[in-house]
């Protein structure tokens, strides 16, 4: 990672830092990370995800080379998710923010708390100055 300014600007660090802001995306990724997995599978792995989430997160995911799609025939057709190499390198990062999340969660939900007590509390739509 670089430490000038220019990281600002970095396309390639903000596609990173996007692919990370769906909450979905980390979460789909990290339920793939055992192997390959029908949208059901996934579902039930995941819980509290719609139908139609999951399958807009998959096909984000697919565009974005993080995931495969692999389609059998038969009766009833089915498929499999799951993650490609490029997927596969987003573990660790996830992986190492569920960590600091771990670590540092009572933390953000305290300073949360404290906020909301105060008049006029609770986050504003474009942060406070």
């Amino acid at each position: 990672m670089t430490t000038d300014q220019g990281f600002l600007a970095d396309c390639r660090a903000r596609l990173a830092f996007d692919l990370l802001a769906n909450t979905w995306n980390s979460v789909v990724v990290w339920a793939l990370k055992d192997g390959p997995a029908r949208p059901g599978e996934l579902r039930e792995r995941i819980g509290g995800i719609s139908q139609k989430v999951l399958t807009e997160t998959l096909r984000r995911l697919e565009f974005n080379g993080l995931v495969t799609r692999r389609a059998y025939g038969g009766a009833p057709p089915r498929v499999e998710y799951g993650l490609t190499e490029l997927g596969r390198t987003l573990l660790a990062p996830i992986d190492a923010f569920g960590a600091w999340a771990f670590e540092h969660g009572d933390e953000v939900m305290a300073a949360r708390e404290r906020d909301e007590r105060q008049p006029g509390g609770g986050p504003s739509p474009r942060g406070r100055s």
